[in-house]
């Protein structure tokens, strides 16, 4: 593919949540495996672990955007004032590696529009990797035609009801609700479209063909479908945060489909009312959990100070809490019988891979989305409602662990599973046809 000596390089511009970062890193890793060099772009916030990618060459970026606020209101930011100084940095990359090598693409986070400017300015393709799946994007060009039909505010009184042509979606499941206004989120997703020539998707045909043929009707540039990308490179490590390996050692001594993983990602928040209610959830449904409670994440408290009295003492050996934990290996291990999820994409497909099913609890985005997904389309989730109290916590990990209702849905997401493989060995991934795409600029 490239001449000794010579780099054949491949920019990679991440958005800069962990939930995004991954996908981009293994898309990297997998491209590395196909010949090309690859450098990483990326802002000082939550700047990704160079040393587990020694094969990387890692470029960071002046930041000039506030850290402060929700994801939206970072990524809205970031857009707004990165423009310069990205293209600064990969122009002087650019001409420090000239006559010998070349830039071949731009790889940016779908939601990062800013860089189709910067790609046309230094003359260079641009591509775009969509972090979230195929039906959160139909949900979300959806919106426009929903609001000039005057559904959209939804109204408490439609919240259950489907919307028209985004089956199974519910009112209640469009993600506008991130956004302090409708008008603020029409001006956003005006501003997101992209002009690249391909979109890269971390999904599966077998999982998404529908959606993803309806947004190719109204898109002309190729879409690639290249997921899982965590079982393409299985081995790349991303995380930001450290991993807690001890907690493998504790599912080991745990029987068989008995323990539920709680988990919800590494963005979301949650309050006291909310911990103290999933605690004593956990506690009352008397099946082993391993618990992720991520550092900051519970308001007013830096870790777990604000868990109940005596809520340790009345679970003993039978909860394990830390930090963050390798989620992919306790997804496969024997032990974990079903996820108690917020349903972020990464978490949705890990499960999914490991014929995991999944007690749904989204928080915001595309969570909804993909909740609503697992339970209505591919029939391997319970759905909860955010502000679940401690009885339908129970109740739900009861369904999935103890009663009938629970071995069938496990045997569809065992199913499930051997599907995903089947059609990963089959060249269901379009790799290939990427790199193929990226040699013909």
């Amino acid at each position: 593919m490239q001449k000794q000596g010579r780099h054949n390089w491949v920019v990679l511009v991440p958005c800069p949540f962990q939930g995004h970062i991954t996908p981009m890193l293994q898309l990297g890793h997998a491209l590395h495996s196909k010949g090309f060099s690859i450098v990483v772009a990326h802002t000082k916030f939550n700047s990704p672990n160079s040393s587990n990618h020694p094969d990387f060459v890692f470029l960071p970026i002046p930041d000039n955007f506030s850290h402060h606020g929700n994801p939206f209101e970072i990524i809205s930011a970031l857009n707004a004032n990165s423009k310069e100084p990205f293209k600064e940095c990969l122009a002087q990359f650019m001409e420090k590696h000239k006559p010998d090598d070349r830039v071949s693409c731009i790889i940016s986070d779908i939601a990062l529009n800013f860089l189709d400017d910067v790609s046309k300015d230094l003359n260079v393709q641009s591509i775009a990797l969509s972090t979230n799946n195929a039906s959160f994007n139909l949900a979300l060009s959806g919106i426009p035609r929903l609001h000039a039909q005057g559904l959209i505010p939804v109204q408490d009184s439609t919240l259950q009801d489907l919307v028209p042509e985004l089956h199974p979606l519910r009112f209640k499941d469009i993600p506008v609700s991130s956004f302090a206004t409708l008008g603020e989120f029409l001006e956003k997703l005006g501003k997101s479209k992209r002009s690249s020539s391909a979109v890269v998707w971390n999904t599966m045909e077998l999982l998404e063909q529908t959606s993803l043929a309806q947004l190719q009707q109204h898109d002309q540039c190729p879409f690639f479908t290249i997921g899982p990308l965590h079982k393409i490179v299985p081995s790349c490590s991303t995380s930001l945060l450290k991993e807690e390996s001890s907690c493998i050692s504790w599912l080991d001594n745990q029987a068989p489909n008995s323990v539920i993983y709680v988990s919800l990602g590494s963005t979301a928040f949650v309050d006291e009312k909310a911990l103290v209610e999933m605690a004593w959830g956990l506690a009352n449904s008397h099946q082993p959990f391993l618990w992720v409670i991520r550092p900051g994440s519970i308001r007013g408290s830096q870790w777990i100070e604000l868990l109940p009295e005596k809520f340790t003492e009345q679970i003993g050996d039978r909860g394990c809490i830390v930090k963050w934990a390798p989620q992919k290996e306790v997804l496969a291990h024997k032990a974990v019988g079903g996820f108690l999820s917020h349903c972020g994409w990464n978490s949705t497909l890990e499960s999914i891979c490991e014929g995991v099913p999944v007690i749904c609890l989204p928080c915001f985005g595309d969570q909804k989305v993909n909740a609503r997904y697992l339970s209505t389309v591919w029939g391997i989730g319970l759905e909860l409602e955010h502000e679940a109290d401690r009885g339908e916590i129970v109740r739900a990990v009861k369904r999935l662990l103890v009663d009938e209702e629970g071995k069938e849905i496990r045997r569809r997401a065992i199913e499930l599973k051997e599907r995903t493989e089947v059609s990963t060995r089959e060249g269901g991934s379009s790799l290939n046809a990427l790199v193929e795409h990226i040699l013909s600029f």
